[in-house]
């Protein structure tokens, strides 16, 4: 069965994700970074997070050879810096002065949290690979009652200020290790 492109993407772009800034430095120096909502979670111990890169990405290279880079999760007010790292091209770095992490790797000011990674392993991902990071360093920029840059449907979105936590005893639904009753 082929599936029609558009019609995967439209449907993927149901599941609301979090937006983050890769960032790192290229061989020759130069500072790269890239906007993507393919970031998540892969492991408490060792601590281990992932996202991809499309193969055909300007940058792709870089990110291939990096043994560092920054995954930095941007607030709800950092829409156009979004927007700035989604461009192919032209200076994304113009006028913003990065912070330099423990790893020496760019920090985009403001972000949410940043998760500094060694590079841990990686996997080919069809038109993507796969990339997984060790988080050696993390820094925690905002006040608990900050939120992050949403994007569903196409679409950059806003928490509801009124959102409700969840119930203790369902755990933390990270990889659902909470106890399966039985199963």
């Amino acid at each position: 069965m082929t599936l029609d492109q558009r019609e995967l993407r439209d449907a993927l772009g149901q599941f609301p994700t979090g937006v983050v800034i890769v960032t790192g430095i290229a061989a020759n120096g130069e500072f790269v970074g890239m906007t993507m909502s393919s970031f998540n979670s892969v492991s408490l111990d060792p601590p281990l997070v992932l996202f991809s890169v499309h193969k055909n990405a300007l940058s792709f290279v870089h990110w291939q050879s990096m043994k560092y880079y920054a995954i930095n999760v941007l607030g709800e007010d950092q829409e156009e810096l979004s927007n700035r790292f989604a461009r192919a091209k032209g200076d994304k770095w113009q006028g913003l002065k990065p912070a330099k992490g423990k790893s020496g790797m760019p920090v985009i000011p403001g972000a949410l949290v940043t998760f500094e990674c060694e590079a841990y392993a990686r996997y080919e991902g069809g038109d993507h690979e796969i990339f997984v990071g060790k988080v050696v360093q993390l820094h925690q920029n905002r006040h608990e009652h900050d939120h992050p840059l949403i994007f569903a449907g196409g679409r950059y979105g806003k928490l509801d200020k009124t959102a409700h936590k969840a119930p203790a005893e369902i755990g933390d639904l990270h990889g659902w290790v909470a106890d399966l009753g039985g199963m």
